[in-house]
């Protein structure tokens, strides 16, 4: 506790993303990409074809969030929308484009990685990331 005011557990988390999130957004920037975008990408490539609902998923966001999130990865023909594997959901899949961008935007994220990683400690990192993704999933997901 601090003074008379609670020490809040989701405030310092969610300030601590804003200020990490600032940081890659900066390095990313001559890409045109932000960090929400990259991750995006890095998840399309990785996985494959993913329905908005397990793109969702894989990201912890809810679907509507990630809806608007994509629209400008769409206008900008990084990614496409089309019929998913049976016929009644729609799919996501990363563009040639998109495959490019990413190949650009790469580079511009080892450099934010490694600048956070430099301030911080690359043990001091791997532990925050081990730690983080405890609370991720410990905390039952409302879907």
């Amino acid at each position: 506790q601090q003074g008379d005011c609670p020490i809040c557990n989701c405030q310092a988390i969610r300030q601590a993303a804003r200020q990490v999130t600032q940081l890659y957004d900066r390095h990313l920037s001559p890409s045109g990409l932000r960090t929400s975008q990259l991750t995006v990408l890095v998840n399309l490539s990785r996985g494959g074809p993913q329905s908005i609902h397990e793109l969702a998923a894989s990201l912890v966001m809810d679907r509507t969030t990630l809806g608007r999130g994509i629209r400008p990865l769409e206008r900008d023909g990084l990614i496409e929308i089309g019929d998913g594997p049976d016929g009644r959901t729609r799919a996501l899949r990363l563009t040639a484009a998109g495959r490019k961008k990413l190949a650009q935007a790469l580079p511009l994220w080892q450099a934010a990685q490694t600048e956070f990683e430099t301030a911080f400690g690359p043990a001091e990192a791997l532990a925050l990331r081990t730690t983080l993704n405890r609370v991720v999933t410990m905390i039952p997901r409302e879907d």
